[in-house]
């Protein structure tokens, strides 16, 4: 996945300023795509000189408080995107890393970060079950949009699952 294309989806969710953006896509996107505030203006401007994106409004005191929205080339290149094939990417996390150079020295002790990160992956369960709950309570008909959505959340919830289930045989093993 590409930022722009974060960034496209979530403007035609809702047409939104570059600041309200960056604060919905760490409530949203921002789960399972990480970007920067700084990232996502740099890439809102490279996307308007690209004509896939409008900036709607005036300068205000406090800087460039422009409304954004999609424009029919970037409703074209997400459905062009969103058509295509991806490959699974490989998992890059620092734990993992850390854990090996620790088995490399044979000096340190991880299992404080480990039950860190268990703590960390419990909140963040708790989080996507609360949004399972509030957004997509039990009993209720729900559009395929909402189905998609729900998967998208349910892969967040396992990813969480999978890696409690990791932390918590791992600090069993040590």
């Amino acid at each position: 996945m590409s930022l722009p294309h974060a960034i496209l989806t979530s403007l035609l969710e809702r047409p939104c300023t570059g600041a309200e953006l960056a604060r919905r896509f760490d409530k949203s996107l921002g789960y399972f795509w990480q970007a920067t505030h700084q990232q996502i203006y740099r890439e809102l401007g490279k996307m308007e000189q690209a004509g896939l994106v409008a900036a709607l409004g005036l300068p205000s005191s406090r800087g460039q408080q422009r409304y954004f929205e999609v424009l029919d080339p970037g409703r074209a290149e997400l459905q062009r995107w969103c058509g295509g094939q991806g490959d699974p990417r490989p998992m890059r996390d620092e734990l993992l890393v850390r854990m090996r150079a620790a088995a490399v020295l044979g000096t340190v002790d991880v299992t404080d970060e480990l039950r860190r990160h268990q703590h960390l992956h419990t909140e963040t369960l708790q989080r996507y079950r609360l949004i399972e709950l509030k957004d997509f309570p039990p009993g209720t008909a729900r559009s395929a949009a909402d189905e998609l959505q729900l998967a998208v959340l349910r892969a967040g919830i396992a990813f969480e699952l999978s890696w409690l289930a990791w932390c918590e045989q791992t600090l069993i093993d040590l």
